[in-house]
């Protein structure tokens, strides 16, 4: 073979092993699922105005436009109250469960019908964050995110100790939740309820049954080329939905950043100033004023933001200057969040920046995170450096399934 075809066979062999980033996998999640469950909890009181019957987007009227734009939402199968508070309490608890790392499958199918329901249901309500979130929630169906920093992975872990002392492992719990989506899907395809159009109804009954094969493949398996090829497909999705995350970042990046070029007020240096001066985003009007003070510093923020954004997709292939733009990113993002009151918008991009950030990083990120709960626990849980909390050396990331991929991140 030549040196082109082994290189071939060295890159797809690299795709199909394993499955990359589980570290950065575990940021994203975890990143999404605090913005929306923080969005949620704040907007409680206001529920119902923004997403419920006391909406003046009121149901008919989101019915309308539903059956024009074949968007999904669970909220018009029915009109009742009742209904409407079931569907907002399951989209707080798969948010908490994904964050924790729960039955990741399971909760990034749910998690990711939560946030369609309410958003598709009220599309006025929102901004640029709400669309980024739209779009991770359908990506994080597609990975394998909870391999590290979950209760998935200690689950496994556990159990594999467990096996390892000659001890029978029976999971009972991922049976009976498979059960139970299942038998919700059914009904609501019988009732004919989907009123969408087929991607989202496909993809909830291909993962269902990918569950199902799944979890047959790992306990009635006579042999391991079923749960070989299982994997690989598994790596492919993730691999293929982490390449998309980046691809979508690299060009929300590059997309603003070229329109502000084409804007007169970027061109002269003057475009941070004005949206300092709104009152509907001025949450702070004297740290904005004492910002917009002085105008080389509003013309170095303006200019900066641009040579940032544009710049960013460039760096990718130099890990030192694309980390430090990712840092700049970051932090231009949380003065956003404070000076311009737009956490969610902005937590929802620190969460799609967060796939870039550098594997060692990552690595002390999880031991500061031991270190801290050592502190909280008198008990001797948490330890030092790259630890798994209970003063052990971490292990090598695992899926909930019970796999044990081989340690490949990101080095950049």
């Amino acid at each position: 073979m030549n040196r082109f075809s082994l290189s071939v066979s060295a890159g797809i062999a690299r795709v199909t092993e394993s499955a990359f980033g589980p570290y950065q996998s575990a940021v994203v999640r975890i990143g999404f699922s605090v913005t929306w469950l923080l969005f949620l909890l704040r907007e409680i009181p206001h529920r119902e105005e923004l997403y419920g019957p006391d909406g003046p987007w009121n149901w008919e009227l989101a019915r309308q436009l539903i059956d024009s734009n074949g968007a999904f939402t669970a909220l018009m199968w029915s009109d009742g109250r009742g209904w409407f508070e079931l569907v907002y309490a399951l989209a707080l608890l798969s948010s908490a469960l994904l964050l924790l790392g729960w039955r990741t499958r399971t909760m990034s199918v749910l998690f990711m019908v939560g946030v369609l329901s309410l958003q598709n249901r009220s599309v006025f309500v929102g901004d640029g964050g709400d669309n980024v979130l739209h779009l991770m929630s359908i990506y994080l169906v597609f990975m394998r995110c909870g391999r590290v920093w979950s209760l998935d992975a200690r689950r496994v872990r556990r159990e594999q100790e467990a096996r390892a002392r000659g001890e029978r492992v029976t999971d009972r719990v991922g049976p009976v939740l498979w059960a139970v989506t299942g038998c919700a899907l059914i009904t609501v395809t019988v009732a004919d309820r989907f009123h969408s159009e087929w991607f989202i109804p496909a993809l909830l009954w291909a993962a269902w049954c990918a569950q199902g094969l799944w979890w047959a493949v790992g306990r009635l398996r006579k042999s391991a080329e079923p749960r070989i090829l299982f994997d690989v497909i598994g790596n492919v999705l993730h691999n293929g939905a982490l390449v998309v995350i980046m691809v979508e970042a690299c060009l929300i990046y590059a997309t603003a950043g070229w329109y502000k070029i084409q804007g007169s007020r970027w061109q002269d240096g003057t475009a941070v100033y004005y949206p300092l001066h709104l009152d509907y985003f001025s949450p702070w009007p004297m740290l904005a004023d004492l910002l917009s003070a002085s105008g080389t510093m509003v013309m170095i923020v303006t200019y900066g933001t641009v040579i940032v954004q544009v710049a960013f997709p460039f760096t990718l292939s130099n890990r030192r200057l694309k980390n430090v733009l990712l840092a700049v990113m970051m932090l231009e993002h949380s003065v956003i969040a404070v000076v311009l009151g737009l956490p969610f918008f902005s937590l929802a991009m620190i969460a799609t920046d967060a796939v870039f950030l550098p594997t060692p990083f990552l690595h002390r990120l999880g031991g500061w995170a031991a270190r801290a709960r050592g502190r909280l626990f008198s008990d001797g849980d948490g330890g030092g450096g790259d630890r798994d909390g209970g003063g052990r050396a971490a292990p090598e990331p695992t899926d909930e399934e019970g796999a044990a991929p081989a340690r490949v991140g990101f080095t950049a």
